[in-house]
């Protein structure tokens, strides 16, 4: 009898734990997710080794609905919310989905910018933790994700980057970014979430 409780206790702790082990994957938002009236606001700041300050402000990215479809509102335009919750297939974007601890992946984005000048962002990511996360909105579940790598352009710059998304699953959003390019330090955190 004992021997027989010690092979199917240990079997009963696992099934009790596998649901609870799930949480730390998280799947691509859904349209499903979003509410109208959902509001995410962010403080930012660029700051350069020697003490110049390139970036400063607050960023908003609001859920809104026109006609009966959900869009977001974001400071370059409004977006139909069906085209930023396009399933990713690609292995190489900023979130490989599903999201777990240990994942790894190379991100490698091809841009242009507003003046014309087109380049590349090539790094490699890891999810290093799932961890209670707090910023000044608050303390959120969230997946830490480590990019390092290059960022290049037509223009002849090279800069070695390493970025620091944390990434909050219940929000759909990041709710910290930290970017070093060389003598360059950028950090966006989030300072305000309402439905």
């Amino acid at each position: 009898m004992r021997s027989q409780f010690l092979v199917f206790f240990p079997l009963i702790l696992l099934s009790l734990c596998s649901p609870a082990m799930g949480l730390d994957v998280a799947q691509q938002p859904k349209l499903a997710d979003y509410t109208e009236g959902e509001k995410w606001v962010w403080k930012y700041k660029g700051v350069t080794s020697s003490g110049e300050i390139r970036a400063d402000g607050i960023d908003t990215k609001k859920i809104i609905s026109q006609n009966g479809e959900l869009f977001m509102v974001t400071a370059p335009g409004t977006l139909p919310l069906t085209d930023i919750v396009k399933p990713v297939d690609s292995k190489k974007s900023r979130y490989n989905w599903p999201l777990q601890v240990g994942k790894k992946w190379t991100l490698e984005e091809h841009w242009e910018s507003e003046d014309g000048t087109k380049g590349s962002t090539i790094q490699d990511a890891q999810v290093l933790s799932f961890k209670a996360e707090t910023v000044e909105a608050g303390t959120f579940m969230a997946y830490t994700i480590q990019y390092k790598g290059k960022i290049t352009n037509t223009r002849g710059y090279s800069a070695n980057t390493e970025d620091i998304h944390v990434y909050a699953p219940e929000l759909k959003m990041f709710i910290k970014l930290t970017q070093l390019q060389d003598d360059y330090l950028y950090v966006e955190e989030l300072i305000e979430y309402s439905k």
